[in-house]
């Protein structure tokens, strides 16, 4: 081989991997994502206690946030109604009220359905555990009456369940000791709670003006967002971040209005069958199941369990009439109203579904559960973008293609 040709392999090989700028930097982040990791691994409790003392601190103006996607959602329809009114009937005074009035009557109607939700709950659930108290005494006596009944049955097989006797003077005994041992750390632990719900109360009404203030100000807040991201990325991919944004804000706002839309359906569905069936608890029961109904597949079978529960304390053969009208009313649900009102703004397939919210409950429970099937949706979108790009001009067979 020549000197010329071997120098010449030499260069092309030295070309492979440039040692520029941005390979330095890449290599620069690998080490430095490294190191964190590590750190991460080796002091967990320091770095969940830190993120913990952050979203403490930020738990306002998240929770603002919240609140704000919440309230724009009825702000959008009611300023698209606004703007219907014909521009020769338009002052400079109408155009400007736009925003205030439309934010006033949407937050109203936004607070105003919890407050009526709550209002229906609470006397409903205060009626339910005084009844619930005034007949334990009965339920009591049917309990030892279906033990009793039990082991007349067992001692017929020559099987005998050892008595079980409780001494009502030294369960007070314990009792009165309990609460003189414990006595300051139940003061302490009751002063802890009432700071909680004063701070909770506080944090609340913070958000509350915070989701008030980016909705009266949104267009500004998202104009110098956009300004930022232009200035410190380059123009593609700040485009693509905003695409993004725009993406994961539109999959959230048909996910809530769908799964918003259908929990009232459910809800009115089972209180008029509730109703007819002659079921006790029909209202409280019926705005459960609705409430639950925002949890996609749990959520029936959580307010499924709690209202059979209650109607068994009254008529166990009414609470079994329950179940079955729940499962009719859950086939119905799954095939005809989830398909025409959820279905189509998430678009997700079942077992995605099933997925994204199995593993969004184990790691953060009921929020979890609630924003796992958008969080999931916004990237089987980002999938199917992805691969369809990367199949563009490509020759794969016809069964793919659909």
């Amino acid at each position: 081989m020549k000197k010329e040709d071997f120098n010449e392999n030499k260069n092309t090989e030295e070309e492979k991997i440039p040692l520029n700028r941005r390979t330095m930097k890449f290599v620069l982040t690998i080490v430095t994502f490294t190191l964190l990791l590590s750190w991460v691994l080796n002091h967990t409790s320091s770095f969940t206690g830190v993120i913990g003392n952050i979203l403490s601190l930020l738990s306002p103006f998240l929770l603002g946030a919240c609140i704000a996607f919440i309230i724009n959602t009825v702000l959008k329809p009611l300023e698209k109604l606004w703007e219907k009114v014909p521009e020769k009937k338009r002052t400079k005074l109408f155009s400007k009220a736009k925003r205030p009035v439309c934010l006033t009557f949407s937050t109203l109607i936004v607070f105003g359905v919890v407050f009526l939700i709550l209002f229906m709950i609470i006397p409903q659930l205060v009626e339910t555990v005084a009844s619930f108290a005034n007949q334990l005494p009965q339920y009591i006596k049917n309990l030892e009456g279906l033990l009793d009944k039990l082991m007349k049955t067992l001692e017929n097989y020559n099987i005998v369940l050892p008595s079980l006797e409780l001494d009502w003077s030294k369960a007070g005994e314990l009792l009165n000791n309990f609460l003189n041992n414990y006595a300051d750390s139940f003061i302490n632990k009751t002063v802890d709670i009432t700071t909680s719900i004063v701070t909770v109360i506080v944090n609340f009404v913070i958000a509350v003006f915070f989701s008030l203030y980016v909705l009266a100000q949104k267009e500004k807040i998202g104009k110098h967002l956009r300004k930022l991201l232009y200035a410190i990325r380059p123009k593609k991919k700040a485009e693509r971040i905003i695409g993004f944004s725009k993406l994961t804000s539109d999959t959230f706002t048909k996910f809530v209005t769908g799964q918003l839309l259908e929990a009232v359906i459910i809800g009115v569905l089972c209180l008029i069958g509730m109703l007819i069936l002659q079921m006790p608890y029909a209202t409280i029961i019926s705005v459960l199941i609705g409430f639950t109904a925002l949890i996609p597949v749990f959520g029936a079978l959580f307010g499924t369990v709690i209202g059979a529960f209650l109607i068994l304390l009254v008529d166990p053969m009414k609470a079994l009439w329950f179940v079955i009208f729940i499962v009719v009313l859950q086939q119905i649900e799954g095939n005809l109203i989830y398909p025409k009102v959820v279905g189509k703004s998430v678009g997700l397939p079942g077992i995605l579904v099933l997925v994204s919210v199995t593993i969004g409950g184990s790691a953060a429970g009921i929020a979890g559960m609630l924003f796992s099937v958008p969080v999931c949706t916004v990237l089987y979108c980002v999938y199917k973008e992805f691969v369809a790009k990367r199949l563009k001009g490509k020759e794969i067979p016809e069964d793919l293609k659909t």
